[in-house]
């Protein structure tokens, strides 16, 4: 019985979520499978990644081939070097600690640098929030400037009104006077 790990969908239309599964090459995509190894959720930047890593090296040391997608997937937690390293122990070019201790260095390095890429995008995403938020109070500052601009021009065609009405008001009544 030829064994894949790959991935099996679930989840709604547009927002896919799969199960990294063991399963027979013959079950259909989303049918019948021997062990669930894990989750992806691609939504969500950066996508998450659950996976049981012992399993899945269990799974490739016993001749489960691993679809494309789920070879990058694999590769990204670790399992496959873990599988190389696990091989190095058999051949005997490397002690269980020694093979332990690379690996926790590798799982180590690789944290850091999802850290590193949430934090780039935390910080550009305050950045673009930040910089939404200057163009808003530029907007609204000319908004402003130009509702007082108005305001002083009806206040001044109100005020020459007036002034006109004053003046026309003392030519009739200098003209009442002398008649």
């Amino acid at each position: 019985m030829p064994v894949k790990i790959r991935l099996q969908r679930h989840g709604k239309k547009g927002k896919p979520f799969y199960w990294i599964v063991a399963a027979d090459a013959r079950s259909k995509r989303d049918g019948k499978f021997l062990e669930k190894l894990g989750t992806y959720n691609p939504n969500v930047n950066p996508a998450s990644i659950d996976l049981n890593v012992d399993n899945a090296v269990k799974w490739l040391q016993n001749g489960a081939q691993p679809t494309d997608t789920a070879r990058a997937i694999l590769s990204y937690k670790g399992a496959l070097l873990k599988k190389h390293l696990a091989g190095g122990v058999k051949k005997g070019a490397l002690t269980e600690e020694q093979a332990e201790e690379k690996f926790q260095a590798w799982l180590s390095e690789k944290e850091g640098a999802v850290t590193a890429k949430k934090d780039a995008l935390a910080k550009a995403e305050a950045d673009a929030k930040a910089k939404a938020l200057a163009a808003e109070k530029e907007v609204n500052a000319k908004r402003e400037a130009e509702a007082a601009e108005a305001e002083a021009a009806a206040n001044a065609e109100t005020a020459a009104a007036e002034a006109s009405e004053e003046v026309a008001e003392g030519t009739e009544e200098a003209s009442n006077e002398q008649e």
